[in-house]
């Protein structure tokens, strides 16, 4: 009973902290509530998200306050087709010591850091986007055949232009998967617009403050895989994932007629962690039913595909998995997700 009430005081008290951090945030980046929401899902789950919109919607804007309010090292990557992995892990130089001997030394890239912007990654080569993958997957880097560390924690946050496509070379499948989550950052509504405006021209501007520390955070990473999950939500996750394949017995025609591949465990893995997260910023002690449904597209939206008779009718694969996502939570017995 102790140990239960322990971690209830644990998370309540880091519920206050990421209300605090909301707050900061929202000083400088206006509006746009659930990108900020899912931005700080994906870096409380530990995992890396892709951001998806137009030029000038305050991507770079969001990434700076973030490293600020979280108390983390952030460097910038601008991705052109021309970069290349050295440029990006670092590179070993010669150097001449005071006794005139010679040795190799290791110059950091850009990549040692705790949260990295990836900026318009689908510009860089696939050669490089294999180097940022093992970066992403492993938290480490191989350079002249030695592998090195990565500190914790270590976050990529890449942005993709939906539009533009010409220089630009798409993310493979297995990258793709690396992402925690898919982000899509839409234009601000009018009066948010209006506000931005106001705020970011004038003198003067509001500034966000730290809120966590390094050390803060990855306790933070660690209390929500602590958080319980009650088994209705647990085979909601399942059944939703398990849905989406589309050669899995029983699945709806709509699905099979429509999806060329589903999703993997991994999709279902990141479930588990973002819905813990959900409920977290929501200020709940566990995940319930609505936090699946909630998660449900920016989990699977990247991590599956339309078949090519289906993107020629024009299905939405957005639509088709919010609708499957509440006929199951519908159909199911999920209740708050609370632990016994």
């Amino acid at each position: 009973m102790s140990d239960q009430s322990d971690l209830v005081a644990e998370i309540e008290a880091v519920e206050a902290k990421l209300a605090e951090a909301k707050a900061s945030i929202t000083r400088r980046f206006i509006g746009q509530e659930q990108v900020v929401n899912l931005s700080l899902t994906a870096i409380l789950c530990g995992g890396h998200a892709l951001l998806i919109g137009l030029p000038g919607l305050g991507k770079t804007r969001l990434v700076e306050t973030f490293s600020t309010v979280l108390g983390l090292h952030g460097n910038r990557i601008q991705f052109t087709p021309d970069l290349m992995p050295a440029d990006i892990l670092g590179s070993e130089v010669l150097d001449t010591n005071a006794d005139g001997s010679r040795e190799f030394r290791f110059v950091p890239g850009p990549i040692f850091c705790q949260l990295l912007m990836a900026d318009e990654i689908n510009r860089a080569s696939p050669r490089t986007q294999s180097a940022l993958l093992q970066a992403m997957q492993e938290k480490t880097v191989t350079v002249a055949g030695e592998d090195r560390a990565l500190e914790a924690p270590f976050h990529v946050l890449a942005t993709q232009n939906p539009i533009e496509q010409e220089g630009t070379y798409p993310l493979p499948e297995a990258q793709l998967d690396r992402f925690l989550v898919q982000i899509d950052v839409a234009y601000p509504d009018r009066a948010t617009e209006k506000e931005i405006l106001l705020a970011t021209t004038g003198l003067t501007e509001e500034e966000a403050h730290q809120v966590f520390t390094r050390d803060e955070l990855i306790a933070a990473q660690g209390l929500l895989r602590r958080m319980p999950v009650g088994d209705s939500v647990v085979e909601l996750i399942l059944d939703l994932v398990r849905a989406f394949r589309p050669d899995e017995p029983g699945v709806s025609e709509r699905v099979r007629d429509t999806v060329a591949w589903g999703p993997g465990p991994r999709a279902a893995q990141a479930l588990m962690l973002t819905v813990r997260a959900r409920a977290l910023l929501e200020g709940r002690l566990a995940p319930n039913a609505e936090d699946v449904i909630a998660m449900a597209k920016p989990v699977l939206s990247h991590r599956m595909a339309l078949n090519f008779a289906a993107r020629a009718r024009g299905d939405s694969l957005s639509e088709l998995i919010d609708t499957t996502a509440a006929s199951l939570a519908t159909g199911s017995d999920a209740g708050t997700g609370a632990a016994a």
